[in-house]
Order: structure tokens, then sequence, then C-alpha cells
């Protein structure tokens, strides 16, 4: 079973309250579950990045984890189309001219294991609009992984999460990807809302053993648009220790589990308490 008819699955089975938020350029569904109740209430959004696929079962430990305090939207894939190309390649893409297109921009080569993209060549990840553009790695060419697209949100998976996001009004997010074992926090915050966002990194910090990164030089992210915009604290975890390989494997999931489960738990009680 592919990781988008095993979140679908777990989609429509689940009886918690639940949305689509948008769908993706192939026309698959992006979905979002509910943990938890009342405020404070957080987005938690999982493989942006093709490759990093293996985050949406992380989504699943959360969900059954759930939360000691307040409520959390949970997007366990956020880039549908680029996971399934990572994941079982062109034979996820029904079009023969779009396989066709994408054969090409894969530099006429059918792994697409390690692809980052959507279903048009656009790293979502870096195509919010917070500093668009200025990325240390950006391009401006499409492909598996770093460009920009013809403008900020011009794509449907980013725009859906973008007005999801702008609907629920979260207290915080939570971005997951893969790997490195790091905690992202920071984004141009005045020094009162750093202070705040570094001790709730460092709550996260405790919880996994990773590392906190202070600076990044990649810049047009969701954590990034999500600070920017609505002053809340924003994180982008990168799970799974350096050994695996893209696209990472079963074997590294109880890794990542046992690091990360009580993430969203023991970062919703912190901000409840924060909040009272």
């Amino acid at each position: 079973m592919d990781i988008y008819q095993k979140i679908t699955n777990f989609y429509h089975a689940t009886k918690n309250e639940k949305t689509i938020i948008g769908r993706s350029t192939f026309g698959r569904n992006i979905y979002a579950v509910k943990i938890g109740e009342g405020e404070p209430t957080g987005i938690a959004q999982y493989a942006i990045h093709g490759r990093e696929f293996i985050t949406a079962t992380l989504a699943l430990a959360h969900y059954k984890k759930g939360l000691p305090k307040g409520s959390c939207w949970i997007v366990p894939l956020a880039n549908p189309d680029g996971c399934l190309l990572s994941e079982i390649g062109l034979a996820s893409v029904e079009d023969e001219t779009e396989r066709t297109k994408l054969f090409a921009l894969n530099k006429d080569s059918r792994d697409f294991s390690l692809w980052k993209a959507n279903g048009r060549g656009v790293d979502l990840n870096v195509n919010f609009d917070a500093k668009w553009g200025k990325g240390v790695k950006n391009t401006r060419l499409a492909g598996s992984e770093n460009y920009i697209g013809a403008a900020p949100f011009s794509e449907t998976e980013s725009r859906a999460l973008k007005k999801f996001t702008q609907r629920i009004k979260p207290s915080y997010t939570v971005s997951y990807h893969t790997k490195g074992e790091e905690i992202y926090w920071q984004f141009l915050q005045p020094e009162k809302a750093k202070l705040r966002d570094r001790a709730l990194a460092e709550i996260i910090a405790r919880a996994t053993g990773y590392s906190i990164v202070s600076l990044s030089g990649s810049v047009g992210g969701y954590k990034d648009w999500c600070i920017q915009e609505f002053g809340i604290p924003s994180f982008t975890i990168e799970a799974g220790a350096d050994m695996f390989t893209h696209p990472l494997k079963e074997e590294s999931i109880e890794n990542i589990l046992t690091k990360n489960e009580n993430v969203l738990y023991d970062l919703s009680m912190a901000i409840w308490e924060m909040e009272r």
C-alpha cells in the first residue's frame, strides 16, 4: 500500500474532526485531522518534501498519542504527488503528457527516489512569501529540489496550507522533515518572541535529543511564513539520524518515533501554560 492510500484510509477511518484543506497538482486530497480540544490550537504538517514521506507515519503516531491540553490539526501528507513520485515513481502519474514533463525535469531519469518537489517541479517549502527567492540554495529552474516557483504561493499545495492556516489562526506550528536531528526555530523575530521561541525549542530538544539550530540559509518555508505573518512560535524539525539515507525507509521509523512521539504532547502543554 502506498503512503497516499495509507493516509486516505486513516482519514476515512477516524471519527475525529477532519477536513480536506485542498488538492494537489494532480488532484489528490490534502487531508487534515484534529486531535485534542480547545485552545491553544496548533498545526503540524508533514511530508511537504516528496522524499520525506516517512514523516507521514510519524503523523499517525502523534494522532494516536493525543494531547494533554488544547488541540492540533495534523496534516500528514502536505505534498501527496511528490511523495508518490519518490515512493513509486512515474507510475503514480496518470497523464502521459505530465509523465513526459516530469521525466525531463528529472534529467531524463526514471529514478525519482530523491525527488523533493511537487508534481510541477516546485519545492513547496521555498514557495511561501517570506523572503521568497532569497535562500542560499534557491533556483529559478524547475526540478527535483530548490525551485522557488513562478511566484510566492504559485502552487495549489502551498496555497492550501496558507488558507488553512489563516482560517485556523494557530498558536504554534510544527513542520516535520528528514533528516539530521535538528530543530529550526528562528526567522527575524523581535527579541521578546525570540526568547519565547528559544525556550520552546529547548522543550523540543529535551523531548528528542536533537540539536537546536539558530540560523539557516533557507527561507521561504512554511515555518518562516508563520513566524512572519502571525508572530507565533513555529518550528521545523529534521527527524532521523544522518546515518539514514534518503528516502528514509521503514528501518528508520523506530528511531524517529522513539525520539519524536512526545513532541506535540510536550509542546502543547508548554504553550497552554504560557497562555494561561
